[in-house]
């Protein structure tokens, strides 16, 4: 086995894996805004085991070997508790969110959430998918320049705020999404500062809890009347689904479901409109791909489209990492991982890695045809007992976003240089904001 517990007397046997002497504050700030630049420097100089000093982790240890990264999404879950990895979202996200409840806590609610987001579950959400993007499309200069990014964070934003609540057009709805607009774009170092209970009676810090506590207002009184309305049963929203099913089996608080909505919205918000936003600035950079993605779009060839989609998230990984904590000591490579230390597979490394997909720097959606690519190469929603619940929905609401986008629009840009990537939230995100143009896709016969 690559990766096995081991005993406590035999641990202090084996070395802790190398890593850089500067300071903890150091660390902690390069790594949390730069490390899509950084963490290729550190595996060259390190190796593919490396310890580090980052808060609010502490002891932290980057992998870059698909075959660790294997063995780390097969270990037993109770090797891990992924929730401690994710800590610094727990003040938006809560305690109670999937993301940051183990052992049977976690096991329960993915067995309430999974079956809502199954193959056949995403299907019922298309048409609010294609209806949402085909109004948003609409809304587009025909000519001028406009950043993709913003366009495809306020398009998600209004699919995961339908899909979520079953909030249709009215006050309720133009409130949620402006509430949770001001908390999607908070700085990186609000999330972080949150952690830390004194820093929230201060500045940015206590408005952003006074944010927080104006939408779990709006989100109990959903939640409220949802449960009394006659017709929940026939609802197909999440809210709707998640109150069925925990009144037919286990019963969830309000606290919970509150907990798992806003999960979703962030996470299922923010990473799949990067993503779309990479995809577009590719296109748009690359005539001869923009025609092949047009014509898969009018063709309706499913599997090209999601190979592009699977490209873009390789190519400009949104998420960098996942984190999970060890609950035991482990060996790994010779090293002792300590117990208590977050370890983090640099998927964003390993993604790029010449070695596991030639010609990185090149945007190939063929790559994704034909042959599956193993997750310990190729992880955009994790891997393992924690990956994306919402993965299944995310891939199928790229797929619909771009079908509509190139079936209508010629994507081409007046910036042709590649754009760098910049940390947001937790995301990586086009520095420029994914710059385009996109005027009415000409009549066939002139293509």
């Amino acid at each position: 086995m690559l990766m096995q517990t081991i005993e406590s007397d035999h641990a202090t046997d084996l070395a802790t894996p190398p890593g850089p002497w500067l300071p903890a504050v150091v660390q902690t700030v390069v790594f949390n805004w730069w490390r899509h630049r950084w963490a290729p420097q550190l595996r060259t100089k390190f190796g593919d085991v490396i310890s580090m000093d980052i808060y609010p982790w502490r002891k932290v240890v980057l992998l870059y070997d698909p075959a660790h990264i294997a063995a780390m999404f097969a270990a037993p879950p109770s090797t891990f508790d992924a929730g401690e990895g994710n800590r610094v979202l727990a003040p938006v996200m809560g305690d109670r969110s999937v993301f940051m409840v183990d052992g049977a806590d976690h096991k329960r609610l993915r067995k309430l959430m999974t079956p809502l987001f199954s193959r056949s579950a995403v299907r019922s959400y298309l048409d609010v998918v294609r209806d949402l993007t085909i109004a948003e499309v609409d809304s587009w200069p025909m000519a001028t320049p406009f950043e993709s990014h913003d366009r495809m964070r306020e398009l998600t934003l209004d699919i995961m705020s339908r899909v979520t609540f079953g909030l249709a057009e009215g006050p309720e709805f133009d409130q949620l999404r402006t509430l949770l607009g001001r908390l999607l774009d908070m700085d990186l170092a609000i999330l972080m500062g949150l952690n830390v209970p004194a820093a929230r009676r201060f500045g940015p810090w206590q408005r952003a809890m006074r944010l927080l506590g104006e939408i779990d207002e709006l989100i109990y009184r959903v939640i409220a009347r949802r449960r009394g309305e006659p017709d929940l049963a026939q609802r197909t929203d999440v809210l709707s689904r998640l109150l069925i099913a925990s009144d037919a089996d286990e019963r969830l608080a309000d606290v919970e479901i509150r907990d798992q909505l806003v999960t979703l919205l962030i996470a299922g918000h923010e990473t799949t409109a990067t993503g779309l936003a990479w995809a577009l600035h590719e296109l748009a950079r690359d005539p001869e791909a923009a025609r092949t993605a047009t014509a898969a779009a009018c063709g309706d060839d499913t599997a090209y489209l999601e190979a592009m989609v699977k490209e873009s998230l390789r190519m400009h990984p949104v998420i960098f990492e996942v984190t999970w904590t060890l609950t035991t000591d482990v060996e790994l490579a010779g090293f002792r991982l300590a117990k208590g230390a977050t370890v983090m597979p640099m998927i964003g490394v390993m993604q790029n890695d010449p070695t596991h997909h030639p010609e990185p720097d090149r945007f190939r959606p063929q790559r994704f045809l034909g042959s599956d690519i193993p997750t310990s190469t190729w992880a955009p929603f994790g891997g393992g007992a924690r990956r994306c619940v919402g993965a299944n929905f995310a891939m199928m609401e790229a797929v619909e976003v771009l079908r509509v986008v190139l079936s209508r629009r010629a994507i081409t840009t007046d910036r042709p240089r590649p754009e760098p990537a910049t940390s947001k939230h937790v995301a990586f995100a086009p520095a420029r904001g994914a710059r385009i143009i996109a005027p009415p896709l000409p009549p066939v016969g002139v293509r």
